[in-house]
C-alpha cells in the first residue's frame, strides 16, 4: 500500500458544483486551515547527512516535518538553508510524500516547500483527500498562507450523486 506523504488542508466543497473539473489548471480553495510560516519547523528522521560547504542537510528514513498544524512526511528530504544566514529556505521531499493538516491530506511522488513564500509544489500522481472526497492531478501548487491551490495536468475526481433526491 502506498504511504501518504504530504497532507494539505483544502476546501473541496467548492469543487462539488464545479462543472469543468477535468479541465487543466483547476483552482481549489484551501480555506479550512492555514499555516503560519513564521512558526518553527521541527524535523525528525532516521539519518541525517550535513553538507558543510552549503549548510544543506539530507534527511533519510521516516522523515517527519512539523510546522504548526501542518505535517509533512517522506522517504527523503533535502533541507536547503538560506544563503544569507540562519533559517531554512526550502524543503525538497522525495518518495512517498504526504502532507497532512487535520483530516485533510495530499500525497505525491515529490514536493518542494518554499518556507518564506509558503508555497508547496507537489508533483507526480497527486491525490488530495478531504471528507471522503478525492481529487487527482499531475501537479498541485498550494499557498499555505492564503489557503489557495491550483491543480494541473489531467485533473480528475468523482463527484457524489444526488442519492435519488
Amino acid at each position: 500500500m502506498r504511504r501518504l506523504t504530504f497532507v494539505i488542508l483544502f476546501g473541496l466543497t467548492a469543487l462539488v458544483h464545479a462543472p469543468a473539473l477535468m479541465a487543466q489548471g483547476t483552482g481549489v480553495s484551501f480555506g479550512v486551515l492555514q499555516t503560519d510560516t513564521s512558526q518553527p519547523v521541527d524535523i525528525t528522521s532516521d539519518n541525517m547527512s550535513v553538507n558543510q560547504e552549503d549548510g544543506s542537510a539530507l534527511l533519510t528514513g521516516s522523515v517527519l516535518i512539523i510546522q504548526g498544524e501542518m505535517r509533512l512526511s517522506a522517504d527523503n528530504v533535502l533541507v536547503v538553508r538560506r544563503a544569507e544566514g540562519n533559517g531554512i529556505e526550502r524543503l525538497e521531499a522525495r518518495g512517498n510524500v504526504l502532507l497532512v493538516s487535520g483530516e485533510d491530506a495530499a500525497e505525491a511522488r515529490e514536493a518542494d516547500y518554499t518556507i518564506e513564500s509558503g508555497t508547496v509544489v507537489m508533483r507526480g500522481d497527486v491525490l488530495l483527500t478531504q471528507q471522503g472526497n478525492t481529487l487527482g492531478a499531475e501537479q498541485m501548487t498550494v499557498n499555505i498562507t492564503t489557503g489557495n491551490a491550483t491543480l494541473s495536468g489531467r485533473v480528475r475526481t468523482t463527484l457524489p450523486g444526488s442519492g435519488g433526491n
